[in-house]
Parts: structure tokens; C-alpha cells; sequence
């Protein structure tokens, strides 16, 4: 349902800036979320018991392979906090980690939901492969917060009983 008939250069590249335009923007805007937030207990970021507190994605997907590969947003936004090691082993630590997990996992949620406006001035094919890049680009760091705040959990929890 393309609306808007551009030149295939001007198409590539009005692509590529939209998607450095939308992932910037909800980044910054999930930066601005208090971390509150995402310290509550919310139903959105529940582990689902069959996630074996992160293990299932080391299994399905041997994430502590790949995941030190990955770009922490930090780095390019210079705002936030880096999730790439712990900030310390305290147990408030370690919910300030699994927090900003959370935020982290939300801002990759929603950096796909932009993904259908690409069919405005996309061919129907690209619309889907933009559908395809946002899933593919953002499932892996959806992936590894999951993991992550796994991994916290279980230690949180065994260190809480």
C-alpha cells in the first residue's frame, strides 16, 4: 500500500534515516522514563516460568556466546546505563541491573512498532523486509534482556530467602 512513489536511492535512503530517526527516539524517550518504573514488579517484564530464569534462551540460542557482541545503546547515545558488566554485586545493584534490563527490553519492543509506516513510501516487498530488519535487529537484544534480568532474578530471589 505504498502512498508515496520515490527513486530507489532516495527510498534506501530515507529508510535508513527514519530508522536511525525512530530508534534514537525511543531510546531517548525510554530514557526519560523513571526508573521506578521499571524497579516495580510489572506484569509487561514478568519472566515466564517456562524461561527457567534465563536459561532457556542460553539453550535455545547459547547467548553467552554472542551477546558481548552486541552494542550496548550507551555507547552511541552517551546517556543511560551501560549494561555490558555489573555496577556491583550488592543485591541493590543487582535490581538497579535487572531494572534498567527492563528499560532496555521496552526500548527494543518498541523501536519494532514503527516498522509498518515503512509501507508508505516502500513497495509492499520492502515493507515487509522492513518489517523483517526491525524483528530481526531487535530480537536479539530482547533476547539477551531477558537473560539477563533471568539470571539476576534467580540470584535476587535465593539471596532474599
Amino acid at each position: 500500500m505504498q502512498l508515496i512513489s520515490l527513486p530507489v536511492l532516495w527510498t534506501v535512503l530515507i529508510d535508513i534515516l527514519a530508522w536511525a530517526f525512530f530508534h534514537v527516539i525511543v531510546a531517548v524517550l525510554c530514557l526519560k522514563l523513571p526508573l521506578a518504573f521499571f524497579l516495580k514488579d510489572s506484569v509487561w517484564f514478568r519472566l515466564f516460568f517456562w524461561e527457567k530464569s534465563g536459561n532457556l534462551w542460553q539453550r535455545l540460542f547459547h547467548v553467552k556466546r554472542w551477546k558481548g557482541r552486541l552494542i550496548d545503546g550507551t555507547v552511541i547515545l552517551k546517556k543511560g546505563y551501560g549494561k555490558k558488566k555489573l555496577h556491583g554485586t550488592g543485591i541493590s545493584d543487582l535490581k538497579v541491573f535487572a531494572a534498567e534490563t527492563k528499560r532496555a527490553e521496552l526500548t527494543h519492543w518498541l523501536s519494532i512498532v514503527p516498522a509498518p509506516l515503512f509501507f508508505i513510501w516502500n513497495p509492499v516487498w520492502a515493507g515487509w523486509v522492513m518489517i523483517l530488519y526491525a524483528v530481526m535487529f531487535n530480537l536479539p537484544f530482547i533476547v539477551v534482556q531477558r537473560y539477563n534480568r533471568g539470571r539476576i532474578d534467580a540470584i535476587t530471589l535465593s539471596t532474599n530467602k
